[in-house]
């Protein structure tokens, strides 16, 4: 793959190295219950102002928005087109969608700090702002506009508020797509105001049905081990299988198994590993919370104790890998931050 310019390394950072980007992947796979209720909506000619798509990074919340996007900009809220809202890639909407050239899409995400050149921690209410004049503007031939705020996780509470205040007089023929890997954390009133869509992990069979034509040098036995450890997330999975991808998610792995007594000497190790990676630091955060968040799910599943704390250890390390990969601080002491509060989580209710 040719190596793409500074700028849109930057702003594509949900783009995983050697493969599509969300918004050029027409297949959603393991979706099929989200996808048919959005379906239903749209083709009956009455969906709802705002979606939260919600679930674990990389199961397809951003595939499935556009996929709502290219039809609803292709047809309208409409049954003109098929039953699953698939619209080809050679369609002039879709086209220009992929090229990011279509006026009636925006997509807001994190910016750019101007002083830095680096992408914010945060989405700012300047970006949330944009959306009131794109949602002014006439709408396109089609007659809709589409805006996929990615993720809604990232606001700060201005841009939140700013949101919110949309929503509460929504513009005709506007779809708003809030995608979410934790909707529970955001404010209840914009939760009360949009539509859920829950996605869910793939299951084995799945993963190798999607894994397979992507990974096409990799045998089964290598594909299984990838699946194992990227918890039914075809994203997590294509991340685990480049780069340093697979050694990092086993080190989040360790870390909380050990969480009780953590090596120091292999902390400091691994803290001198990320600073030398290129985004080490962040990929090792989103491992790290990603792995706790899905043992404080099973946990929860089978009922066990002490959950209320594993969650605020959760809330506490996010905020801990965001704050150290915005200011770029030295990834030792954030490992070993981290570490003490695995660590001190487990010495009062036991490990995960």
């Amino acid at each position: 793959m040719a190596k793409r310019s500074a700028p849109l390394e930057i702003e594509e950072t949900d783009r995983i190295e050697g493969f599509p980007h969300p918004r050029e992947t027409f297949a959603l796979a393991g979706q099929d219950a989200a996808l048919a209720r959005a379906a239903r909506a749209i083709r009956g000619g009455r969906p709802p102002q705002a979606w939260l798509i919600g679930g674990p990074p990389g199961i397809g919340k951003a595939t499935l928005a556009y996929r709502i996007a290219r039809y609803l900009l292709a047809h309208g809220a409409s049954n003109a087109g098929p039953e699953n809202l698939d619209v080809p890639a050679d369609n002039p909407d879709a086209m220009r969608i992929v090229a990011r050239a279509h006026p009636g899409l925006l997509v807001i995400k994190r910016g750019l700090n101007e002083k830095t050149g680096k992408l914010m921690s945060e989405t700012s209410v300047d970006e949330v702002r944009k959306l009131a004049g794109f949602f002014g503007m006439t709408s396109g031939a089609g007659g809709w506009r589409v805006a996929i705020v990615d993720t809604a996780d990232d606001m700060n509470d201005n841009a939140a508020n700013a949101l919110l205040k949309l929503l509460e007089e929504p513009p005709p023929n506007a779809m708003l797509l809030l995608l979410s890997h934790r909707p529970g954390r955001l404010l209840p009133t914009i939760r009360s105001r949009c539509q859920r869509l829950e996605l869910r992990t793939l299951d084995d069979a799945e993963m190798d049905t999607v894994l397979s034509p992507m990974l096409p040098d990799m045998n089964a036995a290598e594909r299984a081990a990838l699946v194992r450890l990227s918890g039914g997330s075809p994203g997590a999975a294509l991340t685990l299988a480049t780069g340093d991808g697979a050694e990092l998610a086993q080190e989040a792995d360790r870390l909380i198994e050990q969480a009780r007594v953590p090596d120091l000497l292999a902390l400091l190790a691994l803290g001198e590993k990320l600073w030398r990676m290129r985004d080490g630091l962040q990929q090792f955060g989103a491992f790290l919370t990603e792995a706790l968040a899905s043992r404080i799910r099973i946990k929860a599943h089978l009922g066990g104790a002490g959950l209320e704390r594993w969650v605020r250890v959760l809330g506490r390390l996010e905020q801990i890998f965001a704050r150290a990969t915005s200011l770029n601080l030295e990834p030792r002491q954030t490992v070993l931050t981290a570490a003490r509060e695995l660590s001190a989580a487990s010495r009062i209710t036991g490990s995960l």
